[in-house]
């Protein structure tokens, strides 16, 4: 039991007092730039002052940018990308901790095992895979001699192709397997008592039943708390979308914010692109504050 006292109060205080400073100084030096004119914003150094051509910045800056469909499409790629990983995890785990077949095991250190390989490791084969999806079965068609015995037989030469670039599915489904979301919820299965999963089986529940209608709402907290880290995480995604989108219609927000950053040898107007910067930063601020409640919850919670 920690001993609460005066000073003790003060200094854990003074603690979180200094780190919310530190947190909070870089969003209010921006909020304070979007609002300066282009003279003020390059003074050296930069008023700590308000100043009145806020929201004439935050226009500029979304016709600039070209901002709304740009945050629907990333509004798409997060939510997607968070779907699918809360999806896919809880599936994993769920067969990971209630089958026994050969090898299970093996596949969970080998799922974990990936946390040191971030996506920027494997984007060059992640890329290639994109590009073309029926490229390895083609290599298979082409190895076994399956495709030269089609083409003597037919005369059809058989090429497969299927590119996903410049595509939401693209953007989204080599994003949707996370290690991180897997080793969450099957430690939340290993806790769910025996005596439930035996009451579900006398009961008749088939696997699918006990999973939809038993497991998860019992981990809504968890599918919450992973749902809300991985939104933000795929909204921030940079590499991937710069990478596989040419194509502006499914440009994101984020690397669209390049646009209003200052050319060489221009006038740097960073009081344009700090209000981009707050207006690309609204949406996952706003999905944090409404699911906060769960999000803590499915971080913290011991009863299960």
């Amino acid at each position: 039991m920690v001993e609460r006292t005066p000073f003790l109060n003060f200094f854990t205080h003074l603690i979180l007092f200094i780190g919310f400073v530190f947190c909070i100084a870089p969003f209010v030096v921006v909020v304070i730039a979007a609002s300066h004119n282009l003279k003020d914003v390059n003074d050296v150094p930069m008023s700590l002052l308000p100043g009145s051509d806020f929201w004439v910045n935050i226009k500029t800056a979304w016709t600039t940018a070209d901002l709304g469909p740009k945050l629907l499409n990333s509004f798409i790629m997060a939510t997607g990308v968070a779907a699918g990983k809360v999806i896919v995890s809880a599936l994993t785990a769920f067969s990971i901790v209630y089958f026994r077949y050969p090898g299970r095991m093996l596949i969970f250190w080998l799922i974990f095992i990936t946390l040191m390989l971030p996506l920027e490791v494997r984007i060059v084969p992640t890329y290639a895979v994109v590009a073309n999806v029926l490229e390895p079965y083609q290599a298979i068609l082409d190895l076994t001699g399956i495709s030269w015995l089609i083409e003597k037989v037919s005369g059809v030469q058989v090429q497969l192709s299927l590119g996903l670039l410049n595509s939401y599915s693209g953007l989204i489904l080599p994003l949707v397997a996370t290690a991180t979301g897997t080793f969450l919820y099957r430690q939340f299965f290993l806790t769910v008592p025996d005596e439930l999963t035996e009451a579900a089986r006398m009961d008749g529940a088939g696997a699918l039943r006990f999973f939809i209608d038993i497991l998860l709402p019992l981990s809504r907290n968890n599918m919450a708390a992973l749902g809300t880290i991985m939104f933000l995480w795929a909204w921030n995604q940079y590499l991937w979308p710069l990478l596989i989108t040419t194509d502006q219609s499914h440009a994101m927000a984020v690397t669209e914010l390049k646009q209003l950053i200052p050319n060489v040898g221009g006038i740097p107007e960073w009081h344009i692109a700090m209000a981009g910067t707050l207006i690309v930063m609204l949406p996952p601020l706003i999905v944090v504050v409404l699911m906060q409640r769960w999000f803590v919850r499915g971080l913290i919670a011991t009863e299960k």
